[in-house]
């Protein structure tokens, strides 16, 4: 339970070149390295409630360890996967709906921040989060 609380985004590490690879636009980009993202995440056991909030749109996801299940991010961009926990570590694997390349996403605690590693296609990326 230790991910439980609100973070809010405090830097980002190669975001935007993580974003065009995966195809985002140059203004969907910007918009995006600049979103004020800000995550609550609620964990109970293996069953996880996120609502994700930006100045660009808020949503709500549920999702249960291991359980396969559907995911829209920001731009468009629809993927299936699953997130397991290794040790300390939420790990995703995400196949895109539409060209069946997969993009992995961790969430880990490191001094007291969370951290967002993404792996997409050769191009690696950070978010890094403080608890409010």
């Amino acid at each position: 339970m230790a991910f439980n609380g609100t973070w809010k985004v405090d830097r980002n590490e190669n975001y935007d070149k993580f974003m065009e690879q995966l195809g985002v636009n140059v203004v969907k980009r910007k918009l995006g390295e600049h979103d004020n993202l800000k995550l609550v995440i609620e964990q109970t056991g293996d069953k996880f409630h996120i609502k994700e909030s930006s100045t660009f749109r808020t949503k709500e996801i549920d999702f249960t360890l291991g359980v396969q299940f559907d995911y829209s991010m920001a731009d468009g961009t629809d993927l299936t996967g699953t997130w397991v926990l290794e040790g300390d570590t939420l790990k995703g694997t995400f196949t895109r709906k539409d060209n069946n390349k997969v993009l992995t996403t961790t969430r880990s605690l490191v001094g007291g921040e969370l951290v967002q590693s993404y792996s997409y296609e050769g191009v690696d990326a950070k978010r890094i989060f403080k608890k409010q």
